[in-house]
């Protein structure tokens, strides 16, 4: 219906139906309420007039009608809180098995790498019928990840991950905006996400020239920073086993508790003397400014790829991504 309507973007996921239900019945109450009291006004208006030898007179209250334009109103504000309040943590809960893309935007342009090692600028393949989970952060200043077709917009902060998703359902060309002014050429901060069916995306992978996933390019990274000699998979090292970390709750120094999501790990990364975990001693040095964005994420990927299927043995000083459960799953800063 709407698809031939010139201001009213395609609906491209599986979301946008259910965004645009409570938009046009918020735009049609209003309409409505809109109408309802412009009309009472003429009335009331046209009816109590000032008139010659006509004086006003006072009108009791009636409990009834109080408590009627209370309770209806509560009424209406109550569903659309609750089909609001659905439709908010559907969107912001992301699908276990999603297809995960890290986003890094900066002045003025959007730099996407996906888990198979995949490099974009400004334009985001992904495969249609699939859910698709967005890891989003800044390089500088706040941007906003907005696909109007998707019914998708997410503030993207410096300094740590956001997160949203979507599940396209046609295949096709999407506008991408940046819904943040974040400078001068915010404008020209626009992309388009290509959306493709299963059997061309797969071959869109292939010919990326990827140079290795995500994860063994953060395993290369975790090694060439030296991790290896404390996080160790055998136990003996000054560092906890990494292996099962990500998702799971972490006890701290404090007394505190945390889940180790991909905030905590890269806050793990750039100032580890903020969460010390229980058991072990600050020890590990600050990288912040020592890895770029890309690598940050990179080094993500890898310690959250180490609770997936084993893909090798484990080696003596270094994490390689096994699926063994840990022994002891603490894990130090």
């Amino acid at each position: 219906m709407f698809d031939t309507f010139p201001l009213w973007p395609v609906r491209a996921s599986t979301t946008s139906g259910s965004v645009d239900a409570l938009y046009i019945f918020l735009v049609a109450l209003s309409g409505l309420m809109s109408l309802a009291i412009f009309t009472m006004i003429l009335i009331f208006a046209t009816k109590y007039r000032r008139r010659k030898g006509v004086e006003a007179e006072q009108i009791e209250g009636s409990n009834a009608l109080e408590l009627t334009w209370s309770v209806i109103p509560l009424g209406i504000f109550m569903v659309i809180f609750v089909w609001g309040a659905v439709i908010y943590f559907k969107e912001r809960t992301p699908p276990r098995g999603a297809t995960e893309i890290y986003v890094v935007a900066k002045q003025w342009m959007w730099k996407l790498q996906h888990e198979e090692g995949q490099r974009e600028i400004n334009e985001l393949h992904v495969p249609v019928g699939r859910d698709v989970k967005m890891i989003l952060t800044s390089q500088d200043v706040i941007h906003s990840f907005y696909v109007p077709a998707f019914r998708i917009k997410q503030d993207v902060l410096p300094g740590r991950y956001t997160t949203t998703w979507f599940h396209p359902t046609r295949a096709g060309t999407y506008h991408l905006f940046c819904a943040e002014y974040c400078g001068t050429q915010h404008s020209g901060m626009i992309g388009q996400v290509v959306v493709l069916e299963p059997a061309q995306y797969q071959s869109w992978l292939s010919g990326g020239g990827a140079a290795g996933s995500m994860a063994s390019n953060g395993q290369n990274m975790f090694l060439q920073l030296g991790c290896s000699t404390c996080h160790r998979s055998d136990m003996q090292g000054r560092g906890p086993n990494l292996v099962g970390l990500f998702g799971r709750q972490v006890q701290l120094e404090d007394g505190r508790t945390v889940i180790a999501d991909e905030n905590y790990i890269r806050e793990s990364i750039l100032n580890p003397a903020a969460k010390v975990v229980s058991g072990f001693k600050p020890i590990m040095p600050v990288f912040q400014g020592m890895v770029s964005e890309e690598q940050l994420n990179a080094l993500v990927a890898y310690v959250k790829s180490l609770n997936q299927s084993p893909s090798g043995a484990a080696g003596n000083p270094s994490l390689t991504p096994p699926g063994t459960k840990p022994q002891n799953p603490k894990v130090q800063q």
